[in-house]
């Protein structure tokens, strides 16, 4: 294969410097309610929302972004030791909190939520703008179950080891959940079992928690990660459309979200590591291939496209998809040392520095006509997860090929 231009010594620097900045600018900020992670930033303005901005503003805390943040902070503190020590204080400092308030929170009723108020009381907020009381999840479990989870045993693994055993039981719940058909991906309506089971089968609650099979295996946990061979072989049995290489959101349907899709690979071959039998591999490899040729339309890649025809059925491009693509690329190349997934990495990594990055955190949504107000999933900015995670990742296939020749299979 011809040899990139690319350095994976220039982008390690890179992604180590744009992962403390951010971690820099959450730190300097007051926390919400004492424990809080403070995101709450307009990525275009970079003022801070107030209260004026309704459930954008402090008022309101997201549980998606603690729990993501918790993963993040605890799992860069680690990081951070060798790196940069004087940052590891600070970042323990802020996790230590953090952890205390989250795991209080799931305490209450063994459950995390989407979104609580300034009383720390669960709401949604529904079509018309109105806010409601959540009701109980009770054996209902939901994405923030699952934010919550990896959270705290990133948390636990760092602050409080004679917790882990709770918060494993807690991802086992909700693991069993989505087998039985008691996930809920829709939170911004009342939690029931009856919206639960009449859900469409999409492969995002499996892919979301298939990352928590990685941070097992980093935390010498692995015992508990058999669920993560079980999500991967569903998906790939009932979403992946061998004629496109894409995986379908749901079994018969012709949409496919292709950052789920690529962040799914990453997953995979974070789990499987050294363990990959060679075809699965280059079924992963198909996935992503065909998930970023045909998502990346400039400056990114969109939400989603059509699986029949190709084309994209949206003109947003998130963030988010971008620095998940430089994860999935650094491990598909890892274990294949593949160049035209090494050619993958380097486009992913440029658009992404070159479109979304403003120094310490990025514009969430881009269009061809530039940044906009989209809100993805939470108007919170990205605490350290799908950036700072992802690109953590990167970071550590890069220690684990520099010394060898670009194009060496490496073993992890």
């Amino acid at each position: 294969m011809n040899r990139s231009d690319f350095s994976l010594t220039d982008a390690r620097a890179r992604y180590v410097q744009a992962n403390a900045a951010t971690l820099r600018w959450i730190l300097g900020r007051p926390r919400l309610a004492g424990a809080f992670l403070n995101t709450k930033v307009n990525s275009l303005s970079l003022t801070d929302y107030g209260d004026a901005d309704g459930v954008r503003g402090p008022a309101y805390l997201y549980g998606w972004i603690q729990g993501r943040g918790l993963e993040a902070v605890a799992t860069h503190a680690e990081f951070f030791e060798t790196e940069e020590p004087a940052l590891v204080a600070e970042l323990d400092d802020a996790g230590f909190a953090l952890y205390q308030a989250l795991r209080d929170l799931q305490r209450r009723d063994g459950h995390g939520y989407f979104c609580y108020d300034g009383n720390l009381d669960p709401f949604y907020v529904s079509p018309d703008g109105m806010l409601h009381r959540q009701s109980a999840a009770d054996q209902v479990f939901t994405y923030s179950d699952a934010f919550f989870a990896k959270g705290l045993i990133a948390g636990a693994a760092r602050y409080a080891p004679a917790d882990l055993p709770e918060h494993i039981a807690y991802l086992s719940e909700v693991i069993d959940s989505i087998e039985q058909r008691r996930f809920q991906m829709d939170e911004r309506c009342r939690l029931s079992p009856r919206t639960a089971m009449d859900e469409p089968e999409d492969f995002g609650p499996r892919m979301i928690l298939l990352g928590a099979a990685g941070l097992l295996h980093r935390l010498e946990l692995s015992e508990h990660s058999a669920f993560a061979d079980r999500f991967i072989a569903h998906v790939l049995e009932s979403h992946f459309d061998p004629e496109s290489g894409l995986l379908r959101n749901v079994p018969g349907t012709d949409a496919c979200n292709v950052g789920h899709a690529i962040e799914f690979v990453g997953f995979a071959l974070g789990h499987l590591r050294d363990s990959a039998e060679p075809a699965l591999v280059q079924q992963l490899r198909s996935v992503l291939i065909s998930s970023f040729t045909r998502g990346f339309i400039n400056p990114g890649l969109c939400l989603s496209v059509s699986i029949a025809t190709g084309n994209p059925l949206s003109p947003y491009c998130p963030w988010w998809s971008l620095p998940e693509t430089i994860r999935s690329a650094a491990l598909c190349f890892a274990a294949s040392g593949d160049g035209e997934i090494l050619r993958i990495w380097e486009q992913a990594d440029d658009a992404f520095f070159t479109h979304y990055w403003r120094g310490s955190l990025a514009y969430q949504t881009l269009t061809w006509n530039g940044p906009i107000d989209f809100v993805p999933a939470t108007p919170d900015l990205d605490p350290g997860y799908h950036t700072g995670l992802s690109l953590l990742a990167a970071i550590r296939v890069a220690d684990w090929i520099l010394p060898r020749p670009i194009g060496a299979q490496v073993t992890m």
